[in-house]
């Protein structure tokens, strides 16, 4: 098992590899000099009229790279007896499926069938840190969108509920570090989270406590009082920083409070390397701006798409 374990990750570095060396930032500077100009301006669009698309989006990108790499997969629609990823129960909760969709149809009318749905995403995400205040980068393009997209695979993704362990196990099967880990985290900074995800940490938490003793226990009471045990509140549920629409060191800070939401967040807290990279960045928005921007670059570098989707939602 072991062997296997070690076979699987030297596959996927080498694809890692592979695919960034493949992919360039001038990729489109001939065949669709306009491409990112097109995408930002459906992004800035769609958050004009809906502050949570920034966050929406980000999401977005980090459960479609995590998945087969970041091939678009998550933005196919179910097909026949086919339940696609954004079916999958991680995924439910995903939204602004649009703004990709606007961006490809402006796209397809100056370029038809040269910018892939899975760069349309990635640049998507960087605009939307950028829309919230965060920094900015030069996003390697070239990649190309997969064909094969599974609800069931969803089960891949890193849940609320891990431990640091499980992250890291999740984390380097895609060729990332623990400082990419706790960088990563940090898109944590924008967005919602419904009460499905941090109710193991405020109800029954163990046979001990009722709630989980790490928590700031006003913040706990305030967490209790919006999802209490029977919640009927369809979308109740809590910010996930103090500033959920702007992209800051805020999350790293209150995680340091014992004010963060998912158990996941707080594990990152029960090593010294990670503890050490979380103190860091509370104290420095710039080097968490920095480990931030080379996490994202690496992480949405890995692809193993086979095409040039022209409709985002179906394979060609």
């Amino acid at each position: 098992m072991a062997s296997f374990n070690i076979a699987c990750l030297l596959i996927i570095f080498s694809l890692t590899i592979h695919q960034t060396s493949s992919l360039s930032s001038e990729y489109y500077s001939k065949t669709c000099p306009k491409a990112e100009e097109a995408v930002t301006e459906a992004v800035k669009a769609a958050t004009a009229n809906d502050p949570t698309v920034p966050a929406a989006l980000l999401r977005m990108h980090f459960h479609d790279c995590f998945i087969r790499g970041c091939d678009g997969s998550v933005l196919l629609k179910s097909n026949g007896n086919n339940k696609a990823e954004k079916d999958g129960p991680p995924n439910i909760s995903l939204h602004a499926f649009y703004v990709i969709d606007n961006a490809k149809k402006s796209l397809e009318y100056m370029c038809p069938g040269v910018v892939s749905c899975a760069d349309i995403l990635a640049l998507a995400a960087r605009d939307a840190v950028v829309l919230s205040g965060g920094p900015t980068w030069e996003v390697p393009k070239g990649r190309k969108d997969g064909r094969i997209s599974k609800a069931s695979e969803t089960t891949q993704l890193p849940a609320p509920t891990f431990n640091l362990s499980q992250l890291q196990q999740s984390f380097s099967q895609r060729g990332l570090s623990v400082e990419d880990l706790v960088a990563l985290s940090g898109g944590h900074t924008l967005g919602f989270s419904h009460c499905s995800s941090f109710q193991n940490r405020i109800h029954n938490f163990d046979s001990i406590n009722d709630v989980d003793p790490t928590l700031n226990p006003s913040f706990a009471s305030s967490l209790r009082s919006v999802c209490p045990m029977h919640n009927k509140v369809k979308n109740a549920g809590s910010t996930m920083d103090s500033t959920s629409t702007t992209f800051d060191n805020i999350y790293y800070k209150l995680l340091l409070q014992g004010k963060s939401l998912f158990s996941s967040d707080q594990s990152l807290l029960s090593h010294p390397k990670t503890k050490a990279l979380v103190s860091l960045f509370a104290s420095s928005h710039d080097a968490f701006s920095q480990a931030f921007v080379k996490s994202m670059i690496k992480m949405s570098s890995l692809n193993g798409g086979q095409e040039v989707r022209l409709d985002c939602k179906v394979v060609n």
